[in-house]
């Protein structure tokens, strides 16, 4: 298709997308039925759309793309596990001559932007690139192998005790907990917790997952653990969570698929059935927890302790008629004295 030749930050035609989708992920779509599916591939190119303008950044200077039939040769490569040092050589003949005095850089920063594209893993360290804490090291073999060895680290923390009741969602982390939830295109980031800003990311792009499941790049059972991650955190059969996540989607541009996910049944919430994502879904069960009220709101909303929560609120009752008698009083007592002295 010509439409693969222009340059990579012209705007997208719906032609162009669904030939990207073909080729870089393997989904065969046509564009009559691009928007009336379940999945939102929209969400998807805004991303992509990003990521390539900030790897061409200061006038494409760090990066030797520049039309969308580049990224998908480079593309290819990759998911034939051809191992970076080959992909470099490969671009690297295609490079004018004489050769930049940055022809390294150029082919890296090339091969970094198609494996972020081909994973929405954040691959390397290229400047305005990704933000987040999670970034995958990837130096010589194929980028399966760096994949693989991230997100195979092993669990390191005992979760025994630990228990995701159904009032463990994303709406009560921040109504209930105070926890911040900062939405990430980052898969490396996905349920991290930022200690200092109290915020935990959440990867959110549902329909991206959805299309992965069976992708050779990640290890197997990554992408259905990571979907059940959203199901545990966005359950579609809450009311109070679609209404919740349907206002903040509208604002920041979320994949909606996000709520499509399902639920978990009963014996799916246990902590033992999460390897990928069990160390951190310790870490943010307990600070949410630990988490103790501090705002109205918050004591109205956490009933995890029932006996705690009718105490407060009785005895917030009883302050609250006593302030309201003691001003009853006080004003009839005025009254009486104005009528003593103005009979």
């Amino acid at each position: 298709m010509a439409a693969l030749d222009d340059k990579v930050h012209a705007i997208l035609n719906i032609h162009t997308k669904c030939e990207i989708l073909r080729q870089l992920r393997d989904i065969n779509i046509n564009p009559s039925s691009f928007y009336s599916g379940d999945l939102n591939y929209d969400v998807y190119f805004s991303f992509y759309t990003d990521q390539c303008q900030k790897a061409l950044y200061d006038g494409g200077r760090h990066a030797s793309v520049r039309s969308h039939r580049d990224i998908l040769e480079i593309a290819r490569h990759v998911k034939n596990n051809v191992d970076r040092i080959s992909i470099r050589d490969m671009i690297s003949l295609k490079l004018s001559v004489p050769k930049p005095q940055n022809e390294d850089e150029l082919s890296y920063g090339s091969i970094d932007l198609v494996a972020r594209l081909l994973t929405m893993v954040a691959v390397g360290r290229l400047q305005y690139s990704f933000t987040g804490r999670g970034h995958v090291a990837w130096t010589a073999s194929a980028l399966k192998n760096s994949i693989y060895s991230h997100f195979n680290a092993p669990i390191a923390l005992h979760g025994e005790t630990v228990k995701l009741e159904k009032v463990f969602n994303a709406r009560n982390l921040k109504r209930i907990g105070g926890i911040e939830i900062e939405w990430t295109k980052n898969l490396a980031d996905h349920l991290s917790f930022d200690d200092f800003d109290q915020k935990v990311s959440i990867f959110y792009h549902a329909s991206f997952l959805e299309c992965h499941r069976q992708s050779p790049l990640y290890p197997p059972g990554l992408i259905d653990e990571t979907i059940q991650t959203l199901k545990l955190l966005f359950p579609g059969t809450d009311t109070g969570t679609r209404k919740w996540f349907r206002k903040l989607s509208s604002r920041n541009n979320l994949d909606k698929k996000l709520l499509r996910c399902g639920r978990l049944r009963a014996e799916d919430r246990r902590i033992e059935n999460f390897h990928f994502w069990h160390d951190r879904l310790i870490i943010l069960k307990q600070i949410f927890d630990e988490a103790e009220p501090s705002t109205i709101q918050q004591w109205w909303c956490d009933r995890r302790k029932r006996v705690q929560w009718y105490t407060f609120w009785v005895a917030a009752l009883v302050l609250a008629l006593t302030i309201l008698f003691g001003v009853i009083q006080c004003v009839e007592g005025a009254l009486q004295v104005y009528k003593a002295f103005n009979p």
